[in-house]
């Protein structure tokens, strides 16, 4: 079937539906919250507080974004780094969303590939994120009930971890 989909510039599909906090698409003409940009660029401090901001907020699926300009647009060699955020990210949603089977097995995916981090530039807290992610993806599956801060950690050694910015809506 042959169907008509919202392409860019290079033909490539995306998805211009407006999205909810959770990253669920809404029905068309719905309004949503404000989308990452697809030609997302950022260094990667200004990725890290900027997907930290958008954690704090509680919009995990939204900081995948920003994780996954960096993966895209970064380095070679920090791909598996940039990638292993996005997949802890994408875990975080899929337990707000309340999928708990694919959250636990993104969190274990993220956390064992973030293990693998010989060093860790950029001030990323990868002990931290390996240590909250596996310890996450125990607790929802043994049906745990979740704390919302648990959903919001703190990515870098010196960062923050609870609370929106107090510049940005929540």
């Amino acid at each position: 079937m042959d169907r008509d989909r919202d392409r860019d510039e290079s033909g490539r599909p995306r998805n211009a539906r407006a999205r909810d906090a959770l990253g669920r698409p809404l029905p068309p003409g719905a309004a949503g919250v404000p989308r990452i940009p697809d030609d997302l660029r950022l260094p990667p401090a200004e990725t890290l507080a900027y997907a930290q901001d958008l954690l704090n907020q509680g919009r995990a699926f939204h900081a995948h974004e920003v994780f996954e300009a960096a993966w895209k647009n970064g380095p070679d060699e920090e791909c598996t780094l940039w990638q292993a955020l996005a997949q802890f990210a994408v875990g975080i949603t899929h337990v707000q969303r309340g999928n708990h089977a694919g959250g636990v097995a993104l969190l274990r995916r993220a956390s064992a590939a973030l293990a693998e981090t010989t060093a860790a530039p950029y001030d990323i807290d990868v002990a931290g994120l390996v240590t909250a992610g596996a310890a996450l993806a125990d607790d929802v599956s043994a049906g745990e009930e979740i704390e919302p801060r648990r959903l919001r950690p703190r990515l870098t050694q010196t960062g923050t971890e609870i609370g929106p910015s107090p510049s940005k809506p929540v």
